[in-house]
């Protein structure tokens, strides 16, 4: 983790050419069951999971909070909006580009995707090494099924497993205009979009495995592996 390092120690990572992971979340609602951290614990995970199996990753300190405007009107949403969001992002990439080569940001959060491609997309043209990852799977969008699952598998003790209900469960792409709209209370009361109940760890620890593989490729393809290089 970057942030248990001193200035002189982050130097030494930087010079081994390690791959620095930003891992991007949000605060938002997640049902009556989920902590409002879920999809930044979603993010960091990944980042972990990834630096197990490659010694040239290092893992930034984590942004909690995106683009969640879907989700206002429910109790303890924070928000920053997209463009303040994009802006963010640019401006800590360009500083971190001052000491890391590579930048790789894991966002845990759908809802971040357009700022995050926009700033991917800037940051790039001006000829920095930045790569952006957004996990999917299929099945329920939010606080279904998936993030259930993957909570209990991460930690099972931040999961009200008994307040755990249904909210709308059809397809993303029938209530996309609904949500678009109206945000998803226009749709959930509950804040729900698909059903958790049933959910379990080893479900979970199968789709985070799932997704560390997805992400593993991905970086690989980005960045061939240089263990030799790396500082662990």
């Amino acid at each position: 983790m970057m942030a248990d390092l001193t200035s002189p120690e982050a130097g030494a990572y930087s010079a081994a050419g390690v791959i620095l992971a930003i891992p991007v979340g949000a605060t938002e609602q997640h049902g009556p069951h989920l902590p409002l951290s879920t999809d930044t614990d979603i993010a960091v995970a990944l980042c972990a999971e990834l630096a197990k199996r490659r010694p040239d990753v290092l893992i930034a300190p984590a942004l909690p909070y995106g683009s969640s405007g879907e989700h206002a009107g429910f109790p303890g949403t924070l928000s920053i909006g997209q463009r303040a969001l994009e802006l963010v992002i640019v401006e800590l990439c360009r500083s971190a580009t001052d000491t890391f080569d590579r930048l790789l940001i894991v966002s845990g959060h759908g809802g971040n995707l357009e700022s995050l491609r926009r700033a991917e997309t800037l940051l790039r043209s001006e000829s920095r090494d930045v790569r952006l990852h957004l996990p999917a799977w299929a099945g329920d969008p939010h606080a279904g099924r998936a993030e259930t699952a993957l909570q209990l598998a991460l930690d099972p003790g931040r999961v009200r497993l008994e307040r755990a209900e249904r909210g709308d469960t059809r397809p993303l792409g029938e209530i996309l205009p609904l949500l678009r709209a109206g945000g998803v209370r226009a749709v959930s009361e509950n804040g729900v979009l698909g059903d958790p109940v049933g959910a379990d760890a080893d479900e979970g620890r199968r789709l985070l495995d799932a997704l560390t593989e997805d992400l593993v490729h991905k970086v690989r393809h980005w960045w061939p592996e240089n263990v030799e290089r790396a500082c662990r």
